[in-house]
C-alpha cells in the first residue's frame, strides 16, 4: 500500500461524496437520456431511430473504457484516470456543441461516452470498497434521482431558449467541476482490503451468472429508458405532460434509491431484489393494455423509477460483496454499460412504425431473466456469509 493510500479512508464522508457525484457526473446525459433523446428528435431533427442509434453510440464509448479499466485500474493511477476521464467528457460535449451532421455529432457522442464511462467505473469501484456499499450506493442512485428532476425540469426551458446547445454546455460545466474532487480518490484499490463479506470465497459461474443479470437487466433498461418519452407521446400525450411525468418519477426515484441506504441487506438482497425487479415489470404491463392519460402515466413512470432507483444499489452492493477490491464492481459497471450501449440500438429495431409494444415485451422478458440469473448467487452468497466464521 503506497503512503497515499495508507491515510486514506474509503468510507470517510469526502471519499463517499467523491465517488457519488463521480457517480452522478459520470450518468449526466444518461439519467435525463429521454429528454435528451426527445431533443435529439425535436431540437436537431434526427429522426427516432437516428436518436436511438446515437443514444447507443454514445453507450457504446461509455462501455468501450469500462472495459478498458477492468484491465488498468490494477495498473495505472485512479486520479491521473479521473482527471484524464474527465477531460474527455468535456472535450466530447463541447465537441457536440459544434456539429449537427449525424456522423460527426455521433463521433463527438462516443467521446463523451468514453469519458462518462471511466468516471462511473472508478466512481462505483470507490464506493465499492466501502464498508457499507448498499448505503453508499443507495446514496449515489438518490443524488442521481435529485439530479435528474432538477435538469429534466429545467430542460424544457433550456430547449426553449437555447436549443441543444444550452444543454450541452451545461453538461460540459457540470463535469468540468469534477476535477476539483480528483485529490479525494485513493490513487489505488489498495486502500481497502475489504470487509467480511469480501472474505468469502466464491464459485466462477455463480459471479458470471450475477454479471449476467446485470447485463440482462441494463439491456432492459437501455431499450425501454430511451424511449419513455415517445412512450408517452405516441400515447398521446404532450411534451409538457410527458416531462412533468418524467420529472416526479425522478423523486419517485429518490424513495427508491433510499430504502437500501436505510434497510440495507437486513432482509435479504434477493427479496428486495424481487420486489424492485417486479415494480419495473408492471408499467411496461400497463403501457401494453391500460389507458394512457398524464396522470395514469405519471404514476407508471413513477413506478418504474422507484423500482430501478432500488435495483440498482442492490445489484452494485451484491457485485461488491463477492471480493474487498472492487474489481468485480469494475466488471458489473462493464456488464452494465454494454446493455445500456446495446439497448437503445435494439429499441431501434423493434419500433413497428409508431408502436412500442415489441420494445415493451423485450424490456418485460429481459427484467424476469435478470431476476432469475441473480437469485442464486444471491442467496448462495447469504449462506456462505452467514455460515463463514467471525
Amino acid at each position: 500500500m503506497d503512503r497515499q493510500n495508507a491515510a486514506f479512508n474509503p468510507s470517510s464522508i469526502r471519499s463517499v461524496a467523491a465517488g457519488v457525484y463521480m457517480g452522478v457526473m459520470g450518468g449526466e446525459v444518461f439519467i435525463v437520456q429521454p429528454g435528451f433523446v426527445q431533443g435529439l428528435v425535436e431540437r436537431m431533427g434526427f429522426s427516432e431511430e437516428q436518436a436511438g442509434f446515437i443514444a447507443s453510440i454514445e453507450m457504446a464509448g461509455f462501455a468501450t473504457m469500462t472495459i478498458l479499466l477492468i484491465f488498468l485500474t490494477r495498473r495505472l493511477n485512479w486520479r491521473h484516470m479521473l482527471a484524464a476521464c474527465i477531460a474527455l467528457t468535456v472535450a466530447g460535449q463541447i465537441g457536440s456543441l459544434l456539429t449537427s451532421e449525424l456522423t460527426s455529432f455521433s463521433a463527438m457522442r462516443f467521446v463523451a461516452g468514453l469519458g462518462c464511462g471511466g468516471i462511473v467505473s472508478i466512481g462505483f469501484a470507490a464506493i465499492g470498497l466501502t464498508d457499507k456499499p448498499d448505503r453508499n450506493f443507495g446514496i449515489l442512485v438518490a443524488f442521481s434521482g435529485v439530479y435528474g428532476a432538477i435538469v429534466l425540469g429545467f430542460m424544457p426551458f433550456l430547449y426553449e431558449y437555447s436549443g441543444m446547445q444550452g444543454l450541452l454546455l451545461f453538461f460540459a460545466a457540470f463535469a468540468a467541476l469534477g476535477f476539483a474532487i480528483v485529490g479525494w480518490l485513493p490513487t489505488s484499490d489498495g486502500a481497502h482490503q475489504g470487509g467480511a463479506e469480501a472474505r468469502v470465497s466464491f464459485p466462477v459461474a455463480l459471479t458470471l451468472s450475477a454479471l449476467g443479470a446485470m447485463f440482462a437487466y441494463f439491456l432492459a433498461q437501455g431499450v425501454i429508458w430511451t424511449y419513455l418519452f415517445r412512450i408517452a407521446i405516441s400515447g398521446g400525450l404532450s411534451e409538457g405532460q410527458a416531462t412533468f411525468g418524467l420529472m416526479i418519477a425522478q423523486f419517485a426515484g429518490i424513495l427508491g434509491a433510499l430504502i437500501p441506504s436505510i434497510v440495507g441487506a437486513r432482509f435479504g438482497r434477493a427479496i428486495m431484489l424481487a420486489i424492485a425487479i417486479a415494480a419495473g415489470i408492471v408499467p411496461l404491463m400497463f403501457f401494453l393494455y391500460g389507458t394512457m392519460t398524464a396522470l395514469s402515466y405519471a404514476i407508471a413512470v413513477c413506478v418504474y423509477n422507484f423500482g430501478f432507483n432500488k435495483t440498482h444499489p442492490y445489484l452494485l452492493a451484491t457485485m461488491a460483496s463477492f471480493d474487498g477490491s472492487g474489481r468485480v464492481v469494475t466488471f458489473a459497471v462493464a456488464m452494465q454499460t454494454l446493455g445500456l450501449a446495446i439497448g437503445p440500438a435494439i429499441g431501434a429495431t423493434l419500433l413497428v412504425g409508431n408502436s412500442f409494444i415489441v420494445v415493451q415485451w423485450f424490456g418485460i422478458v429481459a427484467f424476469a431473466a435478470s431476476f432469475a440469473l441473480i437469485l442464486i448467487p444471491a442467496q448462495f452468497h447469504a449462506a456462505k456469509v452467514a455460515n463463514a466464521p467471525a
